[in-house]
């Protein structure tokens, strides 16, 4: 149906990939502004971030892992790709909003030195939630890295990674009933459907465009944007739609919604985008496989550290994390 529309965009020569490129972000917002309409209508707080989110933001990353997976791609640049999307989440992306804004996910004491009693039990079952969210980052990749650590993923790991993210959103939509019972109304409205049309529209342009990106990436053979990269342009351009949410609720001073958003969809990518390509073919593991999975064990330690003890991530943790990704991409690119 949209053939002739993407045969118009490649008969532009040169100007195709940027098209393309421009059709990607469209798509993503147009996800990013019909998920600001959902969270209006109780997918609020925490729940939007965890819930919603991921699959807005973390549905580039899932299609790049099908469609490789479909043609038969390399493994190793759908686990590259799941990697650099987690580890820049946890450490650059929830870094810089630290570094420029408060990331308080406990609100401050008011001159009297208390708190409003009900927006601080808001505020405390808000970090409770990302708390639980932080510690499954961190049992969902030692699982990936336990499984990886005979140097490839199979059937069978990813039957058990996909199995564990379709619990843990089980778990999560009887949250966002049991949350909206208590509370007396429902997200089921009339507009649910029209969301649901338009965010499946946004996906399909993500599909469209990551499709035609892979296939145009991977038949360059020399220079940085080539097959070689594949992994680690497409890990970075999907990041992209992610980090301006990030910094777009950081400016709202919605730092639940910025942390929930990004460790939200770091289980799009582990484990269910591992997971969806090891049922197509067995995934090997990338050369620095291990290095980004301790940085990014310890980038989600340290979250889960000062959110639980501070109730906040500090402007110097934000420093460490942004040190830390660089030298994630130092020995990443260059070792």
């Amino acid at each position: 149906m949209l053939n002739p529309f993407i045969h118009w965009i490649e008969a532009k020569g040169a100007a195709a990939p940027w098209l393309f490129l421009a059709l990607f972000f469209v798509a993503s917002f147009l996800m990013i502004w019909r998920l600001e309409a959902m969270s209006a209508g109780g997918f609020e707080g925490t729940v939007l971030g965890t819930l919603v989110m991921p699959y807005c933001s973390g549905m580039g990353n899932l299609i790049f892992a099908f469609i490789l997976g479909r043609n038969g791609g390399n493994g190793a640049d759908v686990m590259t790709n799941s990697l650099v999307n987690n580890v820049t989440n946890m450490t650059l992306v929830l870094g810089l909003p630290a570094i420029l804004w408060s990331m308080n996910v406990l609100p401050k004491k008011k001159p009297n030195g208390k708190k409003s009693k009900a927006g601080g039990k808001a505020h405390e079952l808000n970090r409770l939630s990302l708390l639980l969210t932080l510690l499954a980052v961190l049992f969902f990749t030692g699982a990936v890295w336990a499984m990886g650590r005979k140097g490839r993923l199979d059937f069978n790991d990813g039957l058990v990674l996909v199995g564990l993210f379709l619990f843990w959103q089980c778990f999560h939509v009887f949250e966002v009933l049991k949350q909206n019972a208590r509370q007396g109304k429902s997200v089921f409205d009339w507009m649910l459907p029209v969301n649901l049309a338009l965010l499946a529209v946004g996906a399909y342009g993500i599909y469209v465009s990551t499709d035609w990106l892979v296939g145009w990436v991977s038949n360059i053979h020399t220079g940085f944007i080539s097959a070689k990269h594949l992994g680690w342009l497409s890990g970075w351009l999907m990041v992209l739609p992610n980090a301006l949410l990030a910094f777009y609720y950081g400016w709202r001073r919605q730092p639940e919604v910025v942390y929930t958003s990004q460790v939200g969809d770091a289980h799009i990518s582990i484990p269910l985008c591992l997971g969806v390509f090891a049922l197509y073919h067995t995934m090997p593991m990338p050369a620095f496989f291990h290095l980004g999975m301790l940085i990014l064990l310890g980038s989600t330690l340290v979250h889960i550290f000062f959110v639980a003890v501070f109730g906040r991530l500090p402007r110097a943790a934000g420093i460490a994390l942004v040190v830390a990704y660089g030298w994630f991409l130092w020995k990443g690119l260059l070792g």
